[in-house]
């Protein structure tokens, strides 16, 4: 198992050249405009690199586990890659890339057996979800692949969140038993780790869509099938994990529709984009959202052990920091400030109380 994860490493560190070059001759190369960072033409296929060195991994597990999820899962995973290299190289279309999205989740879910069927809510109680299991499970998997393809603006970012997420869902499924999904989350974060140092700042590859998506994808089945004996407490555990793609992409949501603009248009105003406005440099912006997925995945890990009291505590405390921080960098606007601006009103007024 651990073999794996290093040849994993090994494979990506490889192989990610030879998809570098492949990329410049295929013409799968992202062109700056306003909306980019980079100032030159960058290859943008370096996600094959991670998926072959995902699958190298995936076969060699094989023998020793026996899962019914596996086959779904590398069925599902190649057409996720598939859109995305079609992606890369000519462009499609929302619609074209939903669609390819919709046939991975539903191969996973309908073949694959992956639902959230029922939630144990604390104080006794249950909530069947019947004939919308599957359909929850599939916009789950949708939603996740796309925050974190929303989030893979810089250098080494969407790389190293996902990766320190992946290790999160590890961690979990270590304490829970569960082989295969700590199995799966080692050979695909040698896979990450294998690309990283060509994706970072200064990067030499993009991983393009065919990286973020089937990143996303993967995130997304694997801390389904990590906590798929679902409480309310289970459920959370994994939306707090991936706290970063998620909230970026709420905010995102909420951003454009308070402007007035179409829900799907893209702008330069995500986490990464409002941390280089307020200065912070390339390299900085990355290693400090890198820094804010791991408080979200240690809060995580806090959350899974407390009692009842302590995680309404630790959701609580998480919320008003993630609008703390939402109001600091000018997520939805940067006037948008009513948490600060009643932090200020309370300190005036017990200034002119003194």
């Amino acid at each position: 198992m651990y073999l794996a994860l290093l040849i994993c490493f090994v494979a990506s560190i490889v192989l990610t050249p030879f998809v570098r070059k492949l990329a410049f001759k295929i013409g799968a190369t992202d062109r700056p405009n306003h909306r980019k960072v980079h100032q030159t033409i960058m290859p943008r296929l370096g996600g094959l690199a991670i998926y072959i060195s995902f699958m190298i991994g995936s076969f060699m597990i094989y023998p020793d586990i026996d899962n019914k999820y596996l086959a779904p899962l590398l069925a599902a995973s190649s057409i996720i890659v598939l859109t995305g290299v079609i992606d890369d190289m000519y462009g499609i279309s929302p619609k074209v890339k939903l669609s390819g999205q919709f046939i991975a989740a539903f191969i996973v879910v309908f073949f694959g057996g992956i639902s959230v069927e029922t939630i144990n809510i604390p104080f006794g109680g249950e909530i069947e979800f019947g004939y919308l299991s599957m359909p929850l499970a599939i916009i789950w998997i949708i939603g996740i692949t796309n925050a974190i393809n929303l989030i893979d603006g810089l250098d080494g970012l969407a790389a190293g969140v996902s990766a320190i997420v992946v290790l999160s869902i590890s961690g979990v499924a270590w304490m829970m038993g569960d082989i295969f999904v700590f199995s799966i989350c080692l050979i695909l974060l040698g896979s990450i780790l294998g690309f990283l140092p060509y994706n970072f700042n200064p990067a030499k590859i993009f991983m393009g869509d065919t990286g973020s998506l089937f990143l996303g994808f993967m995130i997304a089945v694997l801390s389904l099938l990590g906590f798929k004996s679902m409480t309310v407490i289970s459920l959370i555990v994994p939306v707090i994990i991936l706290g970063v793609p998620i909230s970026d992409t709420l905010f995102a949501i909420i951003r454009r529709l308070v402007n007035k603009q179409p829900v799907f248009s893209p702008d330069k105003s995500h986490l990464h984009h409002c941390l280089l406005n307020l200065g912070y440099s390339h390299r900085q912006t990355v290693l400090i959202i890198y820094a804010i997925s791991a408080f979200f995945a240690l809060m995580a890990m806090l959350f899974a052990q407390v009692n009842e009291v302590g995680s309404i505590f630790v959701i609580v405390m998480l919320v008003l920091a993630i609008e703390l921080l939402a109001e600091k960098v000018g997520l939805i606007h940067k006037n948008y400030r009513p948490l600060l601006n009643f932090v200020r009103g309370v300190r005036y007024m017990d200034n002119k109380k003194q």
